[in-house]
This record gives structure tokens, sequence and C-alpha cells, in this order.
């Protein structure tokens, strides 16, 4: 994923420039994760009930939209949409990179990375995290088997079914990601079936997003190809505020889900907040106004996509962090009490260490896609960057 930086740059060292820049961004990350890794999470603005902070937030964004950007190549292969073909490997390229960096904030992030071979060989299979130790792995392998089928002229005959597996597989890995916290019922916020239809509504508006942003990077969507991506984008960030809109108010249908709501919709500080103006406003009426008032525009559809972008994060803040938050209602009807701050609203505030190992994950991800997309066919000729 490489744009220019001036016309008057060479494509070359436009690449070495963006390759840089990524590069730091990533030590960076990788500097937060060692601090926190040397010092603990003391460091952090984590604590007892918010266990899950800002590197989640990242996380767990880069995961979805490794889903969702496989819209592309989707469209192309699975449904025959042949404006979509020539930008199908690059498609599956950003797939590759986003769940990479979003997999290496989430190692990073347990306080003892080291310990990953312990999840890696020893399962659990009636946790959902043990689950998605293989859907994850398997999201890289169909993904990848895809993209070989497609770069390989001997073995393009076989891409169609290649890519109707990882088509199927890209929607079992976000219900998967879904179902964490669908399981999960010691928080308010959690335990709704909702959840994983939700989170693939997700990874529908939020991939095409970075892929309309990750395309006008490199340059060359033809005008046909924007009008599409628009109207889709519209549709699907639409899809997102219709279920977030009967998630809450099938919480506001049960009594004991009332106070949660009140929190996290009128109360709550900076999580209303961020829920009606960052992802409601910024993040959902923006871009549909832009994209649906008629021909979109290059700058028009830039723009849209970024505020979804903008919206995705404000949503998984109010989301993961505001539903942690909220103290679980284990007496309903009763006021709880302690030492352990049990039924108190828990502060957070997240530190730099963890903002910077958020940024080193998508740093991560625009280095694969960068060198990627420079080392490999995955861009049309009249769009290749450096």
């Amino acid at each position: 994923m490489a744009a220019v930086l001036d016309r008057s740059v060479s494509p070359a060292r436009s690449f070495w420039l963006w390759l840089a820049l990524g590069a730091a961004l990533l030590a960076a990350g990788l500097a937060g994760a060692y601090v926190m890794e040397h010092e603990g999470h003391i460091v952090t603005g984590m604590n007892n009930e918010i266990v899950w902070g800002m590197p989640h937030v990242f996380a767990i964004f880069l995961i979805v939209v490794a889903s969702g950007v496989l819209n592309v190549a989707s469209m192309a292969t699975v449904f025959g949409q042949t404006h979509y073909k020539p930008w199908a490997r690059f498609s599956a390229l950003l797939s590759i990179a986003a769940l990479a960096g979003g997999l290496m904030v989430l190692m990073l992030d347990l306080g003892r990375p080291e310990r990953v071979v312990v999840a890696a060989t020893h399962y659990n299979f009636k946790s959902v995290f043990a689950w998605n130790v293989f859907l994850y792995s398997g999201m890289f392998a169909f993904v990848a088997l895809y993209l070989w089928m497609q770069m390989q002229k001997r073995f393009n005959r076989y891409a169609r079914p290649a890519g109707i597996a990882a088509f199927v597989w890209r929607f079992v890995l976000t219900t998967g990601t879904g179902l964490i916290f669908a399981f999960l019922v010691a928080r308010q916020a959690y335990a709704s079936a909702l959840l994983p239809p939700l989170f693939i509504a997700m990874s529908l508006a939020w991939g095409m997003a970075v892929f309309v942003l990750a395309q006008a990077a490199v340059g060359g969507a033809d005008e046909q190809l924007r009008q599409r991506m628009g109207r889709l984008l519209g549709i699907f960030v639409a899809l997102v505020l219709y279920l977030t809109a009967v998630y809450h108010l099938t919480n506001l249908y049960f009594a004991r889900q009332t106070a949660f709501e009140r929190f996290i919709l009128l109360d709550g500080g900076v999580y209303p907040l961020l829920f009606w103006v960052g992802y409601v406003l910024v993040g959902s009426v923006l871009p549909m106004a832009l994209v649906w008032r008629g021909s979109v525009g290059a700058t028009a559809l830039n723009v849209a996509a970024a505020c979804t972008v903008a919206g995705a994060f404000a949503a998984l803040y109010v989301f993961i962090i505001g539903g942690q938050a909220f103290p679980l209602e284990i007496f309903p009807g009763y006021e709880v009490a302690s030492s352990f701050r049990d039924g108190a609203i828990a502060p957070y505030a997240p530190s730099v260490w963890e903002v910077l190992l958020g940024l080193g994950g998508v740093a991560a991800a625009f280095v694969i896609a960068l060198v990627g997309q420079r080392l490999f066919d995955v861009v049309p000729r009249a769009a290749a960057g450096p």
C-alpha cells in the first residue's frame, strides 16, 4: 500500500521513504510492547476490571478488517463481478497484512508473549479462544492459497474454488470473533446472540473502507468502480448502524440492562460522546451522506472511508472499554460495594505504551502490504505505485 509522496519524487525513493516511516512506527510499537512486558501492566491504564485495553481496540479492528477487506476478492471471484477482478490479488494481500498486524498486537499484549506457545500446543475446545487459534491459522492458509491460485497461471482454474473457501472462512472467522464476546457472560455489554452478525456487518463496512483508502494510495480506480464501491460502502455502513440499533434496543427491552444502556448512551462520560459523535455522526451518518448524494467523487469517497475508519475505532472503544467499565450486576435490585470496587464504574485512561503497541500493529500491516505490492504482481499495471 504505497502512495507517491510527491510527483517529483521517484517511485523507488517514494517506496523507501514510506517503508522507513512504517518501520519507524513499527519499532515504536515494539518498544511500547517491551516497556509493557518489562515493567508490567502497571504502566498501562488497564486494571483488574478493564483487562482489554487500547491494544485490543486496534487488534479487533485489524482482525475484523482482515475479513472485510476480502470484499473485493469475493465480489470478483465468487460473484463474478469483473470490475473488481483486477484488484482481487491486492484485496487478498491486504487481508493477510491486516490479520498479521492484529495478531501481533494480541500476542504482544499478553504480558508474557512467549506463553503463546502454550496456547498453540494445548487446547481447551470448550473455550472459544482455542477455536480462534484454528480460525486465524485457517484464514492465513485459505487466503494465501487463493492468492497463489491467482498468481500462478497454471493454477488459475482453481482460483474460484479457493476464493469460495476463503469467502466461507472469512465469515467463520468473523463469527468466531463475535462469539468471543457473545459467550462472555461476565460483562453486561456482551452475552448477546446479535454480536456475531454485528461483527460480520462491521467487517463488511470497515474492510471496504480500508480497501478504498488503500486503493487510493496506489491509485488507478476508474469512475465505475468508484461508484460501485461508494454504494457498497454506504449499504454496509447502514447495515452496521441498523444492527447496532437493534442490539441496543434489545438490551433496553430487558430491565436488567437498562442501567448499562443509560451508562453507554447517556451518563457514561466519554462513552456516550464517542458513541453519538464518533460512531453515529462521524462514522455512520457522514459517510452515508457523502456516498449517497449522487455521483461519488474520489475525494468524497476517501473522506467517507476515513470517517468510517474513525467511527470504527470509536465504536470499538465504547464496546470493548465501556463494556468492561460498567460493573456486572450480580445481585439485581441491590447495591454492591466492597474494597475491590465491586459495583463501581472502572476508570481507564490509555497509556502511551498501549497506543504505541496498537499503532505498531497498524504499521506491521502497512509494511507487509507495502513490501508485498512491491514484490508481487498484485496491483493492476496502470495503478502500480512505487
